[in-house]
């Protein structure tokens, strides 16, 4: 790998970073829509897929507003939450599949959210208004998933609360 030299090469890495992190969730969401119990969280599971292929686009279109083809790039993080949930769905009953999904998406989205809280504030560094505007979309997309997850997540605990308690 040649020696990123420059903040122009660094935001470069950082957004192929990002679009392997998303093409590593999308097809997740697909592999996660075919486990999940609730037809409810296999609605939003579907939902969120077409969200990331939406971010997919916007994240293709920034590279091309800066005049760059789209590279993908490694993203160890994503690949070690991947890790992390494909062992605790293999480790837990099906009874509790629904909540280690909604908790891993809770741990993906807010690792999401930090990384395109991080290539905005470079893009508005660099005055690359359009970029921004990009990257504040995905941004907008995660954090009202966030919320969605965290709030199927509690009712999944409320409900697994209950049947513990009975």
């Amino acid at each position: 790998m040649a020696q990123i030299g420059d903040p122009k090469m660094l935001f470069a890495h950082k957004l192929g970073a990002a679009l392997t992190m998303e093409e590593t969730v999308l097809t997740l969401l697909g592999e996660l829509e075919g486990k999940a119990n609730g037809d409810e969280l296999r609605q939003q599971l579907s939902h969120h897929a077409k969200e990331t292929q939406e971010q997919i686009n916007n994240l293709q279109q920034a590279f091309s507003a800066l005049g760059h083809e789209a590279k993908l790039q490694p993203c160890p993080a994503i690949e070690g939450l991947q890790f992390e949930g494909q062992q605790m769905l293999a480790q837990t009953s099906s009874e509790l599949r629904d909540a280690v999904i909604l908790s891993g998406c809770a741990e993906v989205e807010h690792h999401e959210i930090a990384v395109y809280d991080g290539l905005i504030t470079m893009a508005e560094e660099m005055e690359a208004g359009d970029v921004v505007a990009l990257l504040e979309e995905n941004l907008e997309q995660e954090e009202h998933t966030l919320k969605e997850v965290e709030q199927g997540f509690e009712q999944q605990a409320k409900q697994l609360a209950k049947a513990t308690a009975a």
